[in-house]
């Protein structure tokens, strides 16, 4: 699931992009190119933005704030920064001015307080003269056609294969991130297209794709960029794919719910101590959002990480698959992945497959009828199977689909329904 940033010379090709062949060109010409070094900026876990007297978009009032961590390592930018890296300065949603030059984010449960000339957290929202501006609508640093098991999502579309889309920045600082060249990356340092929603949804049926996901880094920094193309996605037949850490206000996610046809949550632990150490970020604001996704109907899978010595233990993954099945109910897909050393998380080795083999165990012992493992090559819970029948549905090899078997979302063999999106 590594992604590349893409140089800023591709930006009329890609917007003329007319045809499949074309999408696959762009990005076999730059995937083995290095991706920019990241800058100092890039890892830290905030950046200050610009503010001003902010129009309040969606000013109801706002829900209690949660004890959100501290909002650190702010740091300043201009308008006049902006310009000269060509990024956004388009006027962000859900915000609330607390002073004449001071604001305060409600897009994610870090609600930055965030004085004028700075950046929140995330990098990609900036406090102008007290109004907060997005920076990154419509500026691109990855864009691909992906086989929609990649993100991972299986029971929605098998085998198609969906638009990839990403903006730099993210609302969790993991230290394990495999994409934090750009998800850790300043939005002014990073090389970006301009791509507008209407380009995306066009590129995205040129290239043959029934889907657009919102990946790679974290959608909800891009949050206006996302719900735009979406709703436009929605009226030319497309499905949206969203692929999250989950950290988002309730009140933005009950509209992205408007648009969104299905979700990939990464829950990255099961404790408090856990989000803590390796996010930064909080666990409560995390399973709420698959309470609110189940309550809207948007179809979820959910991707566990496991990092040996940190969120492995059997007694963590029994709470936690207790959780899913008393919460989310026993046929959300459940994805076990393996670690490989990444970013700052360079002293564990990678997962074992028995932990990984050992999880799904646990989750099939709880009840969950389907588990799968992840960056596990040849593993047979790669593939799909019958709840009741156990007759193997969809069959899978890496990205290699055989979905033979599922005929108008149900098993061939036996006639038994199975959750999920297959038209």
């Amino acid at each position: 699931m590594t992604t590349r940033t893409l140089n800023s010379t591709l930006a009329l090709p890609l917007i003329g992009m007319v045809c499949a062949a074309f999408v696959y060109s762009l990005w076999d010409a730059y995937a083995h190119q290095p991706p920019p070094a990241a800058s100092p900026a890039a890892t830290c876990p905030a950046v200050l933005h610009h503010s001003s007297p902010p129009v309040l978009h969606h000013s109801s009032p706002p829900a209690p704030a949660l004890a959100a961590p501290a909002a650190a390592n702010l740091t300043r930018f201009s308008s006049n920064e902006a310009v000269r890296a060509g990024l956004s300065l388009r006027l962000a949603e859900y915000w609330t001015n607390l002073t004449a030059t001071r604001v305060q984010c409600r897009l994610c449960p870090r609600r930055c307080v965030i004085p004028d000339g700075y950046r929140g957290a995330c990098r990609a929202r900036v406090n102008i003269a007290g109004r907060l501006h997005t920076l990154v609508y419509g500026k691109a640093v990855a864009v691909n056609v992906d086989p929609i098991e990649k993100k991972p999502i299986f029971h929605v579309l098998p085998g198609s294969r969906t638009f990839s889309l990403a903006t730099a920045g993210c609302n969790m600082n993991c230290n394990f991130c495999q994409n934090w060249e750009i998800s850790q990356a300043d939005p002014a340092r990073t090389r970006s297209i301009n791509i507008t929603p209407e380009e995306i949804v066009a590129a995205a049926l040129r290239a043959g794709c029934r889907s657009i996901a919102y990946t790679y880094t974290e959608p909800t920094i891009f949050f206006e960029y996302m719900r735009d193309t979406a709703r436009l996605a929605r009226q030319h037949g497309l499905r949206n794919i969203w692929v999250t850490c989950g950290y988002i206000e309730e009140e933005p996610l009950r509209e992205l719910c408007q648009y969104i046809d299905a979700a990939n949550v990464d829950l990255k632990g099961f404790s408090k101590e856990f989000y803590g150490t390796y996010t930064q970020g909080m666990l409560d604001p995390v399973l709420r959002c698959f309470g609110v996704l189940k309550e809207r109907g948007v179809w979820t899978e959910l991707t566990n990480l496991l990092i040996p010595g940190a969120n492995d233990d059997p007694a963590v993954i029994s709470n936690m698959c207790a959780w899913i099945v008393a919460t989310l109910g026993r046929d959300v897909p459940v994805h076990f992945s393996r670690f490989q050393p990444n970013y700052k998380l360079l002293d564990r080795p990678p997962t074992p497959v028995g932990t990984i083999r050992m999880a799904v165990a646990i989750a099939q012992g709880y009840g969950v009828r389907f588990v799968y493992s992840g960056n596990v090559a040849g593993d047979p819970h790669e593939s799909t199977y019958c709840p009741a029948c156990g007759a193997v549905v969809v069959k899978r090899t890496g990205y290699d689909i055989d979905a033979r078997n599922l005929r108008d979302g149900a098993c061939a063999t036996c006639g038994r329904k199975l959750p999920g999106i297959w038209h």
